[in-house]
């Protein structure tokens, strides 16, 4: 009798230390499945991203049922600014590559990729009543020019085509973000608005877009970064991936983007 106990006790104990070994940790252990993308990933991005990414994140929760990606889109400085002081992210996507190195690399985790590269057009009213033709027809005296601020990668590109052309701009306004930009040509509170040609192609007729070979001079590329405190690094790092997936890059180039 106390012999069949003893080996009922080795036993019980056997099968306890088996179902404490189950579970995500002995998954790994033997190889078993990983949990895949769950919960809500927040990304912060460029605010000429807002549609194509608006799609990105419907696609990902379809693909992984359960997760919900959340957006806050506007300036790249503004989103890293609002990083810097704590606001929580778990990715971000900027419109240039040295908004994110402003973040430094204490705030990332890892190296960003370049997912994108986006260039400038004029955005005009439809039918452009003013014929603008050229960066130099908008230093006309009757022509009401906005554009971005130079803080915003919108502005530091223009700028960089002014230099390039010696082109000496005057804008009535300078907005923070480049959808403030086109706002104001679309609700006629300005004539022409320096833009990125994937914002010209997303307004459909509400604009007309009118390039300009200087644009050229001035291409911005768009990382994208997994943040350093993301709540679920997982998760983060996997919407990063949909982006850079041949399927992401499929709904960038309908929008207009050009090719990393």
């Amino acid at each position: 009798m106390r012999r069949r106990t003893a080996i009922g006790a080795v036993l019980l104990l056997a099968l306890t230390a088996a179902g404490c070994a189950s579970g995500p940790a002995a998954d790994r252990a033997t190889g078993g499945t990983q949990r895949g993308p769950a919960g809500t990933v927040t990304v912060f991005a460029a605010a000429s991203l807002q549609q194509t990414f608006t799609t990105l994140g419907r696609d990902f929760e379809r693909a992984h049922p359960g997760t919900t990606v959340r957006f806050s889109f506007g300036g790249s400085s503004d989103l890293v600014a609002q990083v810097r002081e704590g606001a929580p992210a778990d990715v971000l996507a900027s419109a240039d590559q040295a908004s994110t190195d402003a973040l430094g690399a204490d705030l990332l985790a890892g190296r960003p990729r370049v997912f994108a590269t986006n260039t400038l057009e004029i955005a005009v009213a439809p039918g452009n009543p003013l014929h603008v033709s050229d960066l130099a027809d908008l230093t006309a005296s009757d022509v009401q020019l906005v554009t971005c601020a130079v803080p915003v990668p919108c502005g530091a590109a223009t700028a960089a085509v002014e230099r390039a052309t010696g082109v000496d701009l005057h804008p009535v306004s300078e907005e923070q973000s480049v959808t403030d930009v086109l706002g104001k040509v679309t609700s006629g509170q300005a004539d022409a608005g320096i833009v990125y040609r994937t914002d010209v192609q997303g307004a459909g007729d509400d604009v007309v877009g009118v390039p300009f070979a200087a644009a050229a001079d001035a291409v911005n590329t768009y990382p994208i970064s997994v943040l350093r405190d993301a709540a679920d690094p997982a998760t983060a790092r996997a919407f990063m991936a949909s982006v850079l997936s041949p399927a992401g890059q499929r709904v960038l180039a309908a929008a207009g983007f050009g090719t990393p």
